[in-house]
């Protein structure tokens, strides 16, 4: 115990820049990463390992971490995004939407974009993830006509519903999958991947309702404003119950923090050729030298 509170003292800097401040955003695209995996108290496990895998020449989607130190500075101001933290978020994404020739909110061609935590130590569904970021009323519709799958596009404007719903905003989980399990019943559908695209334009309707019946406002539709309350909510996902019982249990300071990875989307629910999965350079039954993995076909999550 007395070396992990020694550990913890023990805090990573952002990089200082002269006159403008610290350095709280490292961005990684295009075969080139500003950070690495020496970095892994400032960017976390997930953040310094993509760097690193970028690096490497590993194809990684495009993105940013926001470093553990602005999660620090967060905390201190009251949990307020420090000065200077957000104007380098928007050059980040800039380079993040050239990178993938998309644009957040585009209504033809729109990026999306996940937001993951990411501590120093491993912290397996701890902490909070956004995926689909960047969808609304607009970009939905050009989802659908950019990848000729209207199924696909309304299917990931119900989960980023959910997620951000209940992330974000607050809204328990359970109230957007009864909504869920009311649209399959009523489309005679025996799976998720069985529900019409039809269905699914009426089930968004049903779970924005839910969200201005629960919060008293519209679900926000400017996804630059998705984005900065999605990163408020990685931030503040470090307190949450199971992730301070988990640290206590795995004795891990809390004065580490979290970094937040924003990187563009890769979907796993596109059809029968896209799925959702973990793989491993060695069997970890056996520790044997060879790939071992899981997926899910048509998934997400």
């Amino acid at each position: 115990m007395a070396q992990a509170k020694a550990r913890g003292r023990s805090r990573a800097r952002s990089a200082k820049r002269p006159g403008r401040g610290p350095k709280y955003v490292y961005a990684f695209a295009n075969g080139k990463a500003e950070g690495s995996s020496a970095l892994r108290d400032l960017l976390g496990g997930k953040g310094c390992e993509l760097a690193e895998m970028t690096n490497l020449g590993i194809p990684v989607p495009p993105g940013f971490t926001i470093t553990t130190e602005a999660w620090r500075a967060y905390v201190d101001g009251g949990k307020r995004p420090p000065a200077g933290l957000w104007p380098q978020v928007l050059a980040a994404l800039a380079r993040l939407e050239a990178a993938a020739d998309l644009k957040l909110g585009d209504p033809e061609r729109p990026l999306l974009v996940s937001v993951r935590s990411g501590a120093r130590a491993s912290m397996p569904g701890m902490m909070d993830t956004v995926l689909n970021l960047g969808l609304n009323d607009r970009t939905v519709e050009g989802l659908a006509r950019w990848t000729k799958n209207e199924r696909f596009a309304w299917d990931c404007y119900r989960r980023f519903l959910t997620i951000f719903g209940d992330v974000v905003l607050g809204i328990p989980r359970h109230a957007f999958d009864r909504l869920l399990d009311e649209a399959k019943a009523r489309a005679g559908a025996r799976t998720d991947a069985d529900v019409p695209p039809a269905v699914l334009r009426e089930l968004v309707a049903s779970a924005k309702a839910l969200v201005q019946e629960k919060t008293g406002r519209p679900f926000p539709q400017d996804p630059a404003e998705q984005l900065r309350l999605a990163v408020n909510a990685v931030f503040d996902s470090w307190f949450a119950k199971k992730a301070v019982d988990y640290r206590r249990i795995h004795r891990l300071p809390d004065d580490w923090g979290t970094a937040v990875t924003v990187m563009a989307m890769v979907f796993g629910n596109l059809g029968d050729t896209s799925g959702t999965g973990v793989c491993f350079s060695r069997d970890p039954s056996s520790g044997e030298r060879r790939c071992f993995g899981e997926c899910l076909v048509n998934a997400q999550g």
